[in-house]
């Protein structure tokens, strides 16, 4: 071996130990580093009194924080903490299990998960959670939310939703409706129609903004 090949040898082994220095400070700011989202909903309905509710979460890493208002209970706030696992490359999954408290009007312990998969224009969301009455027992329930949606074009999303909660009252368990999402920078905004095809139909309206 010459002393150039000796040289060049050495220096490309160099480079390689920085390029790999670099990757890895890199993936370790990006463990670091926080980034969040604030959501506001409206909830126009046509034969109960409107409301309003509140989502803001923060993320770092796997970690995730979450707080709500109005969500679960009208009246209470909830707050979270769960770990996310995530993966796929031609499927791609996420799987966030939580656990957290609610409080306010009503109190509770509340485990649960949130999980979305997308494949191509393709994708579902699903939250699910137990909420568990500690003052009577008897109003302990399941809440769900699920999203199945279709991106037709980059700028738009669209699809079925379905939701089982208490601070809606319809007469239905399951109530659903159809959706229509567009991002606008680091913001989104959806229209929810729920229950189309009775009286007790309602609108949602949000705004979500991610930092």
């Amino acid at each position: 071996m010459t002393r150039a090949s000796y040289c060049a040898g050495v220096a490309l082994a160099g480079l390689v130990m920085a390029a790999t220095a670099r990757g890895a400070e890199a993936e370790a700011d990006a463990d670091t580093r926080w980034s969040g989202a604030v959501t506001g909903l409206y909830y126009a309905m046509r034969d109960q009194p409107d409301f309003g509710v509140g989502v803001a979460s923060l993320d770092r890493g796997s970690l995730h924080l979450e707080a709500r208002y109005n969500y679960e209970a009208r009246n209470a706030t909830s707050i979270f903490a769960g770990w996310k696992f995530a993966g796929g490359d031609t499927v791609k999954f996420e799987v966030t299990p939580i656990v957290g408290g609610l409080f306010g009007a009503a109190r509770a312990v509340v485990p649960g998960l949130e999980a979305s998969v997308s494949w191509r224009a393709l994708d579902i969301y699903v939250e699910a959670e137990y909420v568990r009455d500690l003052n009577h027992s008897s109003e302990s329930y399941v809440y769900s939310w699920t999203e199945l949606g279709w991106r037709p074009v980059e700028w738009l999303r669209v699809g079925f939703v379905g939701q089982r909660t208490r601070t809606v009252d319809t007469g239905r368990d399951i109530q659903r409706g159809v959706f229509g999402q567009i991002p606008i920078g680091p913001a989104t905004v959806t229209v929810y129609f729920f229950n189309p095809d009775v009286g007790s139909r309602y609108v949602i309206a949000s705004l979500g903004v991610r930092f």
